[in-house]
């Protein structure tokens, strides 16, 4: 199939995928073939240390979600393709490998194209301007969404109007592309729950929402004595509401394969309990064990629980 009719069919096999989801009673299709709460995807940042950022790692990250893995969605990080979010060919390049494997893209998490909360309206109009070509290149990969950060300055109360101001705006052009903007929880104002599902209720778009993450709740001072931490139980529960993904946060295991800094049993049944039966992406970012073995340790514990709760 030529390369121009690439998008095309990328947006009917994400239409009908999307409508299978929502016709699943009380769950989604598993690879199993049997109803489960939520399905399991693998957010790039997972191998950030081993891959590299010219785009050529990019390419073979579908192929390793899924023979590594056995992972049949994805989650990209724009800064491992950096300079191509407007080649075509590259794009339709991953577009075929995916296809091949049978791999599915949800989204690109997009960083460093500036803060949609600036004070200053000239550089938030820049930023939202930035994000456009990420949302061209998830329309063209059959993604439903980018994640964007709500980076802002100022008071409480101007950071969460200056932030909903960016992001409303770039939601509208989102709308565009028939795709939503999602916010992560990712340091300062936006670690505090009650201060980002404030951004929400202000922005008020239903293609704006949020994409929470269980172990992303530090508001500064992470790693040193001083640090100020929003609890993660609270802050999912007031995320979850305007959750279009999740993203499962792993940094450490003990020996029964519990991970240590967050009850990944507790947060799930918040998770379904909030009506959210789509993907969960695994985020792992601990030092030990390696990359890949954090992965296989943060699905398992996934597989557990949904066994558990299914």
């Amino acid at each position: 199939m030529p390369a121009r009719d690439l998008p095309r069919r990328r947006f009917l096999q994400t239409a009908a995928a999307g409508a299978a989801l929502a016709a699943a009673p009380g769950g989604v299709w598993g690879a199993e073939k049997k109803v489960v709460p939520f399905r399991i995807s693998l957010a790039e940042w997972s191998l950030h240390r081993s891959l590299g950022r010219d785009g050529e790692d990019n390419l073979r990250f579908p192929r390793i979600a899924k023979e590594e893995f056995g992972i049949d969605a994805v989650e990209y990080v724009n800064q491992f393709f950096k300079d191509k979010a407007t080649d075509s060919a590259y794009l339709a390049e991953l577009n075929q490998r995916c296809d091949d494997l049978g791999v599915r893209s949800l989204l690109i998490m997009v960083d460093g194209e500036g803060a949609l909360g600036d004070a200053d309206e000239g550089q938030r109009k820049q930023a939202v301007e930035n994000h456009k070509k990420w949302l061209e290149a998830a329309r063209t990969l059959g993604c439903h969404s980018i994640r964007v950060n709500a980076q802002s300055s100022g008071s409480y109360a101007e950071q969460l109007a200056l932030a909903a101001d960016g992001l409303g705006r770039l939601g509208e052009v989102a709308d565009q592309y028939g795709l939503s903007v999602l916010v992560e929880n990712h340091g300062g104002l936006s670690s505090n729950g009650a201060w980002l599902a404030g951004v929400m209720r202000r922005v008020g778009r239903p293609n704006v929402g949020t994409l929470p993450d269980f172990g992303n709740f530090c508001i500064s001072g992470r790693g040193t004595p001083d640090a100020v931490w929003y609890d993660r139980y609270q802050g999912m529960k007031d995320l979850m509401p305007f959750a279009k993904a999740v993203s499962a946060k792993s940094h450490n295991f003990n020996e029964a394969g519990e991970e240590t800094d967050s009850d990944y049993a507790r947060i799930m049944k918040i998770v379904l309990n909030a009506g959210y039966s789509g993907y969960v992406g695994i985020e792992w970012e601990g030092d030990e064990p390696s990359e890949y073995e954090g992965v296989r340790l943060t699905k398992q514990l996934l597989e557990r629980v949904r066994d558990q709760m299914g």
